[in-house]
């Protein structure tokens, strides 16, 4: 490491032990000005399930919270551990009347279960390491807080989800996204942090992807030999019929079919792209249709830190 890059660790980290000790203003971290934004949105009023506990038994304990909701993310050059960063923001918390509820890291938290169990800005918002990430919740009184601290690309990422009463104050907020717009998958995924690969063809309840072609696939291989810094997870949904293990099981045989397809396209090496499967537990439409079941049986990349 540079003796540069050393010094500007060292007064990162001496800002955020500084910090520690000044009371909070609502969920102004005040970060250091090393810390570069990547999200900032505010809703005035919207609903967050705050985890308060370990993923357990197919769920994770959640407090259901409704009022002003704001998200941030920040990227801190060079950083330190994940422990090193979250320290003196819990103790400023702690010290602005927080009670921390729960706190945890990766493994006890329960991996790659609680990662896409809880909510996290899509990249490149936000960069969650499933080997190195630490997550908090705290309350006081009306207005709670999580942050998700981790490594990735060298730097730090801190995300904030904060939940406030709908009367109070917003804060000036702003879009960070670095990434421009566009229509191809590819560009998708670096917007939204994760896509749905539409036309995979597998017959109910199988988990043998057909031989295609599926575009898809091709595309999603174009942008890996492109890239040679992308990484991703694909990751299968199943709808909520039928037994909750089978359904995970069956989630993760697909997400691992669509993978060996995409490795075979693009040639590029076994551990860039993962497979894992979250069965019925993220929806994204009701399952009381045919149609809301139809669209949450599906694979979707998800965009990784690069290795």
């Amino acid at each position: 490491m540079s003796r540069a890059r050393n010094s500007l660790l060292r007064g990162a980290l001496a800002v955020f032990a500084a910090l520690a000790a000044a009371p909070l203003a609502a969920f102004d971290l005040r970060l250091p000005a090393a810390a570069e934004p990547l999200t900032a949105r505010s809703s005035p009023l919207g609903s967050h399930a705050l985890p308060v506990g370990a993923y357990s038994r197919g769920t994770v304990p959640a407090e259901e919270l409704e009022g002003r909701i704001t998200r941030r993310s920040w990227r801190l050059p060079g950083g330190g551990t994940t422990l090193e960063i979250l320290a003196p923001l819990r103790a400023r918390l702690e010290s602005g009347g927080y009670d921390i509820l729960f706190q945890c890291r990766d493994r006890n938290c329960g991996g790659f279960d609680f990662r896409f169990a809880i909510e996290v800005i899509p990249a490149p918002g936000m960069y969650v390491d499933l080997h190195d990430f630490r997550f908090l919740s705290a309350r006081r009184d009306a207005d709670a807080i999580s942050l998700l601290v981790s490594r990735g690309e060298g730097a730090a990422f801190v995300q904030m989800i904060a939940v406030s009463p709908a009367d109070a104050p917003a804060a000036p907020v702003a879009d960070a996204s670095r990434f421009p717009t566009g229509g191809d998958l590819a560009t998708g995924l670096a917007e939204t942090g994760h896509v749905v690969l539409d036309g995979l063809d597998f017959a109910s309840g199988a988990d043998r992807l057909g031989t295609g072609p599926h575009a898809a696939l091709n595309d999603l291989a174009r942008a890996l030999r492109e890239d040679a810094g992308l990484r991703i997870a694909l990751v299968g949904h199943t709808d909520n019929t039928g037994a909750q293990a089978a359904n995970l099981a069956l989630s993760r045989r697909r997400a691992e079919a669509v993978r060996l397809r995409l490795l075979d396209l693009s040639g590029v090496a076994d551990d860039r792209v993962l497979a894992e499967g979250v069965g019925p537990l993220a929806p994204r439409a009701s399952n009381l249709t045919p149609e809301g079941r139809a669209l949450n049986r599906r694979v979707e990349a998800v965009l990784l830190a690069p290795g």
